[in-house]
C-alpha cells in the first residue's frame, strides 16, 4: 500500500484544516514546491494535492502552483472546485496525471461517466467524501463540504463502477484532521464490496500504526498530511511502502 502525501493548497500557501472547516485553518511554514520535492525524494510515487481556493469557489483557482508542484518529479493527483469538462482539461495541461472529482460525480453522474470515457479511467479519480448521519447511514458530502447530496452511497457507487471507475479516493470526514486515527471498518467495506475500485483511504492518519492497519484493509493507497508535516509519520515510511507495493 503507497503513501500518497497530501499538499492542501489556500493562497500559494501550505495548509490543513480540521474536518474541513475553513475557520479551523493551520498554516505551515513550507514552500509547497520545495515540499513536493522534498516528498519525490523520500520515494513518493504521487502527490496529492488539493487547491482549498477551487474548492470554496467552483474552479481551479492556482493552476500555476499545480502546475509547479507537478513538475517535480512525482505524479499528481489534484483537485479542488473541478466542475466542468474544461476544468479537467486545465488541470492535465497543467502536468495532473490524475483529476480528483467530487460534486460533479455525485450530483451528475452521467457527465462524471463521460469523463472517464473521454480521458480514461486512469486520468480520472472519485472523490467520496463521506459523513455519517444521526441514522448511521453515509452522507455524501460535496461543495467543499458544505453542502450534502441525497444520493445512496452504494447505489451511486455500483453505477460509476458500471461507467468503467477505476479509481476512488474516500474521506471519512469526522476524522480528518483530528489525529483520531483512520476508519479502518470503512475502508475494508470499500475494498470488499468494490473490489475493482484501486481505494485511497483518507482522514486520520498519524503513525505507521495506522499504516499498517489500513494496509490490511486491501486499500491500494493512503492519503498522509498532517502526520508527515509534523514528523508523527516518519518520511522514510513512504519508501518501506512504495517498495512494498
Amino acid at each position: 500500500m503507497m503513501i500518497i502525501p497530501a499538499i492542501d493548497l489556500r493562497e500559494g500557501r501550505v495548509v490543513r484544516l480540521r474536518q474541513g472547516d475553513f475557520a479551523a485553518m493551520r498554516a505551515f511554514a513550507h514552500d509547497a514546491v520545495a515540499l513536493a520535492e522534498r516528498y519525490a525524494s523520500a520515494g513518493a510515487d504521487w502527490i496529492h494535492v488539493v487547491d482549498l481556493d477551487g474548492a470554496a469557489r467552483g474552479a481551479p483557482a492556482q493552476l500555476d502552483l499545480v502546475a509547479r508542484i507537478a513538475a517535480t518529479g512525482a505524479r499528481v493527483q489534484a483537485g479542488g472546485g473541478v466542475r466542468t469538462r474544461a476544468d479537467v482539461e486545465a488541470l492535465l495541461a497543467c502536468g495532473v496525471a490524475r483529476v480528483v472529482v467530487g460534486s460533479v460525480a455525485a450530483r451528475s453522474p452521467d457527465a462524471f461517466a463521460a469523463w472517464i470515457d473521454a480521458f480514461g479511467a486512469d486520468r480520472i479519480c472519485l472523490a467520496i467524501d463521506v459523513r455519517h448521519g444521526v441514522d448511521g447511514a453515509l452522507r455524501i458530502a460535496v461543495d467543499a463540504w458544505q453542502g450534502e447530496v441525497d444520493v445512496d452511497c452504494a447505489a451511486l457507487l455500483d453505477r460509476h463502477c458500471a461507467a468503467g471507475l477505476r479509481h476512488a479516493l474516500c474521506t471519512d470526514i469526522g476524522r480528518d484532521g483530528m489525529r483520531r486515527g483512520p476508519n479502518v471498518a470503512l475502508y475494508q467495506d470499500l475494498a470488499v464490496r468494490w473490489p475493482a475500485i484501486e481505494w485511497v483511504a483518507s482522514g486520520g492518519v498519524r503513525d505507521r500504526r495506522d499504516i499498517d492497519a489500513l494496509a490490511a484493509t486491501g486499500v491500494a493507497a493512503c492519503v498522509a498530511g498532517t502526520a508527515l508535516l509534523e514528523g508523527t509519520l516518519a518520511l522514510e515510511e513512504i519508501a518501506r511502502c512504495s517498495r512494498a507495493a
